[in-house]
């Protein structure tokens, strides 16, 4: 067995800031096996299964707001939530950059139909009071959605690619930016830049796929409850609860909410 072979596999994804000079623009790209290993692993665990097209989706959006992350300033935890008409589903992606992590599920039950498809970013900094924007979207395509939230919320250009071997790549225009380059940009392009580019790696940040919830951790949210165990249980010894960031399962006893 070559010594190559023997290499332990990354459980985190590393993702490179780069600046491209001249052109005044940010490319943030990452490889993301560890974090879609992480979230297949997690789906396996907890006996989920989503069809083809949204799990796609949804590992769409976990590499996306991951590099989207890294273009933020540090200790900033960013949620976004996607409401479609059709399918009639809701996306869901959060990460932080200070606990190096990311997680996400998708709502395909008791979805309210929207009038239009709805994209909303919540922004939080600890000490401050979270802020939220909402974009309409115009298509189902993940790379089209964050695109258009760049141009209408942080106000600058942006464009995002899938690439090979489940490579992603952001590209963000900064103040003086060279719009003509930036306009000819396209996948290939954006692969190539740091071979044909003047380039500077500003930092890298490493995240990996996790939710860092438990059943210790969901018990609170049932403590109004607590008075009312009949009515909760209905006859049930155990009842299972979603954990609504990752859609963990977790088997809750009466006595684990009764203390006896």
């Amino acid at each position: 067995m070559s010594d190559e072979s023997m290499q332990p596999v990354e459980d985190f994804t590393k993702v490179e800031s780069i600046f491209v000079r001249h052109r005044n623009c940010l490319l943030v790209r990452a490889q993301f096996t560890p974090i879609f290993t992480g979230y297949y692993l997690h789906l396996m665990e907890h006996q989920l299964r989503y069809e083809n097209t949204m799990d796609a989706t949804l590992k769409d959006m976990l590499a996306v707001l991951s590099l989207h992350l890294t273009a933020r300033p540090w200790a900033e935890t960013i949620a976004w939530t996607v409401n479609l008409r059709a399918p009639r589903v809701n996306y869901f992606v959060t990460g932080s950059s200070t606990f190096e992590n990311v997680t996400g599920r998708l709502f395909t039950k008791d979805i309210r139909e929207p009038d239009r498809n709805m994209f909303y970013s919540q922004t939080s900094v600890s000490g401050q009071e979270p802020r939220t924007t909402t974009v309409d979207l115009a298509t189902n395509d993940p790379i089209d959605w964050v695109e258009h939230f760049y141009q209408q919320s942080e106000q600058r250009p942006a464009k995002c690619f899938r690439l090979d071997d489940e490579h992603y790549a952001l590209l963000v225009a900064q103040p003086d930016y060279d719009a003509e380059w930036f306009e000819e940009v396209d996948a290939a392009k954006a692969a190539a830049i740091t071979e044909v580019e003047q380039t500077k790696v500003l930092e890298t940040r490493k995240f990996h796929f996790n939710c860092g919830c438990s059943k210790e951790r969901i018990l609170p949210t049932l403590s109004s409850w607590k008075n009312r165990l009949d009515e909760l249980f209905q006859g049930d010894e155990q009842i299972t609860v979603n954990c609504p960031r990752c859609g963990a399962h977790y088997q809750v006893s009466r006595q684990d909410l009764s203390g006896d």
